[in-house]
């Protein structure tokens, strides 16, 4: 439990530096034979911010209770 609370933590604190990522796909529009036509979209993820702060309360109490035990 002690491991949790601290990856708990950890991500909760890079979730602040960090508020999403974005990467890349690619459609194919057509496909005919030898001619294909491909399309590039930029997908992004992005979380709130309060996000980080529930990961690391959690993480915190996590922590706490497991000293107690």
């Amino acid at each position: 439990m002690k491991a949790l609370g601290i990856i708990l933590i950890v991500v909760g604190i890079a979730m602040f530096f960090f508020s999403g990522f974005s990467f890349n796909t690619q459609k194919k529009i057509i496909d005919a034979g030898p001619i294909q036509v491909n399309k590039t979209e930029k997908n992004v993820v992005n979380w709130p911010t309060y996000a980080g702060g529930i990961s690391v309360v959690a993480g915190l109490i996590i922590l706490v209770m497991d000293r107690k035990k």
